[in-house]
């Protein structure tokens, strides 16, 4: 299959999810230092998802034939002055992440790839979800007395993962567990 602008985009997007990945595990390991155990758990849990977005679309390239070279990543932020400033960053990536999903949605329909089209409208009720827990966590982080009203809603409820997102329950990504049949296979499984 010849390159289009959708599997150039597409082969870019990898690298996108695996930054993701490595931005959630420097946040988790944050949080895990600063003795935070139920938001560290969260953004371990994130960072698997991201890596497992990266595998499926990995798989959907090797699936159409179309030669795949797995992009580096830029450094990560690993410092941050207070639990605001990494759930801020996690909400910001959301949403840069989510104009990208809609461009790479635009470049299959101008192209008139239905396949591509179709590949993409999980990614993009993906990131409606994934918007969603991390705008719902960072205010509840603001809205909170202590760090301990974050983590105690944490334990409390699911956030993401087909758990609670801004006051609705949201449909979610996979990580482990049993997929559902529209989620698409990752290159080697999911984690």
């Amino acid at each position: 299959m010849s390159p289009t602008r959708f599997n150039e985009l597409l082969a870019r997007q990898v690298g996108n999810e695996f930054a993701a990945s490595h931005q959630y595990i420097a946040v988790a390991a944050w949080f895990d230092g600063q003795d935070l155990p139920q938001l560290a758990k969260h953004f371990y849990r994130q960072s698997l998802e991201e890596r497992n977005h990266a595998m499926m679309m990995v798989r959907y390239i090797l699936d159409r034939g179309v030669k795949i070279a797995i992009p580096g990543i830029e450094p990560v932020r690993n410092d941050f002055a207070n639990v605001e400033e990494p759930l801020a960053l996690a909400l910001a990536q959301e949403l840069e992440v989510t104009e990208k999903i809609k461009d790479l949605f635009a470049a299959a329909r101008s192209e008139n790839d239905a396949l591509g089209e179709q590949f993409m409208l999980w990614f993009l009720k993906e990131q409606v979800e994934e918007v969603a827990s991390m705008t719902t966590l960072l205010n509840i982080a603001r809205r909170a007395d202590n760090l301990f009203d974050v983590e105690n809603f944490l334990a409390r409820e699911r956030v993401g993962d087909h758990g609670y997102a801004g006051g609705h329950r949201g449909h979610g990504g996979q990580t482990g567990g049993n997929q559902d049949s529209g989620t698409p296979e990752a290159a080697g499984g999911s984690l």
